[in-house]
């Protein structure tokens, strides 16, 4: 199965769950995400969905001067954020757990 369409339809999750316990800037959130298992995201589709996110309200930014190199632009999860993390949540557990039924049913189970 190609694992790089279905990290497209649940990024923006995994962006936020990144977010949720510790901001970070965009190389920061890649990192941590490809430390959680997800190694084939790329940094256009990170920082792609960095840029979504805060326009649509989920995020917030301030820049953290760096003595080396240039300012870093953090990003935090705001109260929309936040909920729209639960949100999307408990979508994914409800789907993630159709899927286990469907496949155990079929005696496909792991």
């Amino acid at each position: 199965m190609d694992t790089t369409q279905l990290l497209k339809g649940v990024l923006d999750l995994a962006v936020l769950a990144v977010l949720r316990d510790e901001d970070g800037y965009g190389y920061d959130i890649l990192r941590r995400l490809r430390a959680a298992g997800l190694d084939e995201v790329g940094d256009a589709s990170v920082y792609g969905t960095l840029r979504r996110l805060f326009q649509s309200g989920f995020l917030t930014t301030y820049v953290v001067p760096s003595e080396e190199g240039p300012h870093r632009k953090y990003y935090s999860l705001n109260a929309a954020g936040r909920d729209q993390l639960n949100r999307s949540a408990k979508v994914w557990r409800e789907f993630a757990s159709t899927m286990d039924t469907l496949l155990d049913d079929r005696g496909m189970a792991a």
